[in-house]
């Protein structure tokens, strides 16, 4: 979908491509691929945004946050620490919206949002 103002590619810092990759792989479900420049690339779940893990760049903490929607916050939650990534804001503190963030293998915080049941 071309559309003004959707988002359509992201690029994150990663010190480790490979294991930023992994994270979200199994964390999310998102596609990794290998970009014809040897990048390390993935596709979110709805193939409407995608992008490659950057090497050399610092993460920010948190200036422009991107939000990833999920069906179950807490079991997502629960995957982001055994996966190697760490919950920096719980559940709860934006109530009563459900969201919470969290820190990636490369240091990126994100946020989780779950539509209300």
């Amino acid at each position: 979908m071309n559309a003004d103002g959707k988002i359509c590619y992201v690029e994150m810092p990663a010190a480790d491509p490979a294991r930023s990759a992994d994270f979200y792989q199994n964390v999310f479900g998102w596609t990794v691929r290998r970009r014809g420049d040897g990048r390390t690339a993935f596709d979110d779940t709805s193939g409407a945004v995608s992008g490659a893990f950057v090497e050399g760049r610092r993460p920010a903490a948190p200036g422009l946050l991107i939000y990833i929607m999920v069906a179950d916050a807490e079991a997502t939650l629960a995957q982001i620490a055994v996966h190697g990534g760490e919950i920096v804001q719980p559940i709860g503190a934006d109530a009563p919206e459900i969201t919470a963030r969290f820190r990636d293998p490369g240091g990126n915080i994100l946020g989780l949002y779950q539509e209300p049941r």
